[in-house]
């Protein structure tokens, strides 16, 4: 019975691999991801954390946050406050991931408010796992609120940039 209860242990029980787990949970918090499953033959481990679901209502209410910490970001940002309260012709975000408003670091942000876009313009860009994807404009018109951040976690479905 012993030997049976040992090979249970392995075989029918769960044999959790705690260097993986760890390794996944580092890995989420380097990339800001809230969730992760990686799947190695019939082994499947998934690791996500609870701060990503809290943290989401938090980026909701942000423009009127913006509009208090606008003295210290860029001028741009002001106008963001007033036009956030309109956000039904806001361009969405297709996915959950880290929204970059400029192609790099040092360079300059893709637009900025007041700026005429065209349709098709890249407007910024959101990474998600480790893929930079470029969101472009559905629509001419001029650039009336940035409704995030650089480098602002953001959610499916969350407002990005307001084009009227």
């Amino acid at each position: 019975m012993a030997e049976t209860k040992g090979s249970a242990g392995r075989k029918s029980g769960m044999d959790v691999d705690t260097k993986l787990v760890r390794e996944l949970a580092e890995l989420l918090a380097e990339t800001g991801l809230t969730e992760i499953e990686v799947e190695d033959g019939e082994r499947k481990v998934r690791v996500s954390r609870g701060g990503g679901v809290a943290a989401a209502p938090a980026y909701a209410p942000p423009p009127p946050l913006a509009a208090a910490s606008a003295p210290g970001a860029a001028p741009g940002d002001a106008p963001a406050a007033p036009a956030a309260d309109d956000h039904a012709g806001a361009l969405k975000s297709p996915m959950v991931g880290t929204c970059y408003l400029a192609p790099e670091p040092e360079a300059p942000n893709f637009v900025k408010v007041g700026d005429s876009v065209k349709e098709g313009d890249t407007l910024l860009i959101v990474e998600a796992m480790k893929v930079m994807n470029p969101i472009a404009a559905d629509k001419a018109g001029t650039v009336k609120a940035i409704l995030v951040d650089n480098a602002q976690p953001v959610e499916f479905d969350q407002p990005l940039v307001v084009i009227g």
